[in-house]
C-alpha cells in the first residue's frame, strides 16, 4: 500500500469519527447536546378546556415554543384526556408522558398529601410563605417525587377547600355540633377524619363517582374541593357551600426525569424560567379568582355561609387538637412539626 493511499484511508476514518461524534452530541438522547432540538411533548390536566388551567397551560406551552425558537412543542390536553391524574403521575415517571400539571397522587407515597393537610396553612401570605421555591415543604415534595423519577418544576396554587352541601346544615358554623349528614371525602385519613371532627360522616368514595353518589342522594355534599371546583363539577346539586379553608389546593408542573435529563443546558434553562415565570403569575391571581368563584356560586343561588375569624380559627383549633397528632406520622412527623411550627 503507498504512503498516499494510506494517508487518505486514514483522513477518511479520521473524519468518520468526527461526524459520529458530532452526530452523538446532538442526540435527543444525549444530556450533553447544545442547543434547541426539535421536541414534541404531551402535558396532561384535570380541567376542561376554557379554564384558567387549560389557558395557563397554553400559556407554557407558548413560552417553550417560543424561547426554543419555534423547535419545543407542547401538546395540551385537558379534562384528563391522558387518564387519571394519578395514573398520568405513574406514567410521567415511567417516561410515557412528558409533563403534567395537577395534584399530586399520594398511591405511591402517602408523604405527598402534606401538600394538603388540613389547616397547614390559613390564609394567602401563609401559603406564599410555606409553599416558597426554597422552602423546606418544596424541597420535601421535590425529594419524594425525585424517587418516583419525576422532576418538579413549579408550583401552581388553586383555592382554599370548602364543604359543598345539597341539604341545610346544623350550625354551620359551629364545629362542635353534630350535622347527621354524610358527605364525600378522598380516600385519605387526613379528609376522613377532619370530616368527622367537623360533625359530617366521612365517606370515602372516588371522585369519579361523587357527582352520581351526591345526585342519587348517597351522600348529601362534598369535601375535598373548593369554590373552582365545585362550580367546575358540583354546581347544579350544591345548595350549600361552607368556605371553612380546611386545606389549601396546590398542584404542581413536573416533568418526567427521563426527559429532563435528555435536555441541553440551554433546554433546561428555558423550561425552569419558564416554570418560574408561570408560578408567579399564578400566585398573581390565584387568590382573586377564588372570590370569583364564591361570587358565582352566590349568583347561581348557593347559600354561602359567612365565618368569622373567630370561628375559623374554633374549627381550625379542633383540627389542630384531634386530627393532627393522628396523621402526622404518614407526612412524616418531623417534617410536619417543622412546617406548622410546633
Amino acid at each position: 500500500m503507498s504512503r498516499n493511499l494510506r494517508k487518505t484511508i486514514l483522513f477518511v476514518v479520521v473524519i468518520s469519527m468526527l461526524v459520529l461524534t458530532a452526530c452523538s452530541s446532538n442526540s435527543d438522547d444525549s444530556g450533553d447536546a447544545v442547543g434547541f432540538s426539535e421536541r414534541t411533548w404531551k402535558i396532561g390536566h384535570v380541567r376542561p378546556e376554557g379554564t384558567s388551567t387549560h389557558d395557563d397551560a397554553l400559556a407554557f406551552a407558548g413560552a417553550l415554543n417560543e424561547g426554543s425558537e419555534g423547535k419545543i412543542t407542547l401538546d395540551v390536553f385537558p379534562a384528563s384526556q391522558l387518564g387519571n391524574y394519578t395514573v398520568v403521575q405513574e406514567r410521567v415517571g415511567m417516561g410515557d408522558i412528558e409533563m403534567q400539571l395537577a395534584p399530586v397522587g399520594t398511591s405511591v407515597d402517602k408523604g405527598l398529601g402534606i401538600s394538603s393537610a388540613p389547616y397547614l396553612v390559613t390564609t394567602w401570605d401563609e401559603a406564599k410563605e410555606v409553599f416558597k421555591r426554597d422552602g423546606d415543604l418544596l424541597k420535601a415534595i421535590e425529594g419524594m417525587l425525585e424517587k418516583q423519577n419525576i422532576k418538579l418544576l413549579a408550583s401552581y396554587p388553586k383555592y382554599f377547600g370548602g364543604i359543598a352541601l345539597a341539604v341545610e346544615p346544623d350550625a354551620p358554623t359551629d364545629a362542635n355540633v353534630n350535622k347527621g349528614i354524610k358527605i364525600r371525602v378522598p380516600a385519605m385519613k387526613a379528609y376522613e377524619l377532619t370530616a368527622n371532627a367537623l360533625g359530617y360522616t366521612a365517606t370515602p368514595i372516588a371522585y369519579s363517582e361523587a357527582f352520581t353518589s351526591m345526585q342519587t342522594g348517597i351522600v348529601d355534599g362534598v369535601i375535598g374541593s373548593g369554590a373552582e371546583g365545585y362550580y367546575a363539577s358540583f354546581r347544579d346539586l350544591t345548595n350549600y357551600y361552607l368556605p371553612i379553608n380546611d386545606h389549601f389546593e396546590m398542584w404542581f408542573l413536573y416533568m418526567s426525569t427521563d426527559t429532563w435529563n435528555t435536555l441541553s443546558q440551554e433546554e433546561k434553562d428555558l423550561v425552569m424560567k419558564s416554570s418560574i415565570e408561570f408560578e408567579e403569575k399564578r400566585f398573581e391571581v390565584a387568590e382573586a379568582e377564588q372570590e370569583d368563584f364564591v361570587q358565582k356560586l352566590k349568583d347561581l343561588g348557593v347559600v354561602v355561609y359567612d365565618f368569622s375569624d373567630e370561628e375559623l380559627a374554633a374549627i381550625k383549633d379542633k383540627i389542630v387538637t384531634e386530627v393532627w397528632p393522628k396523621i402526622k406520622d404518614e407526612f412524616g412527623a418531623e417534617l410536619f412539626d417543622s412546617i406548622v411550627g410546633n
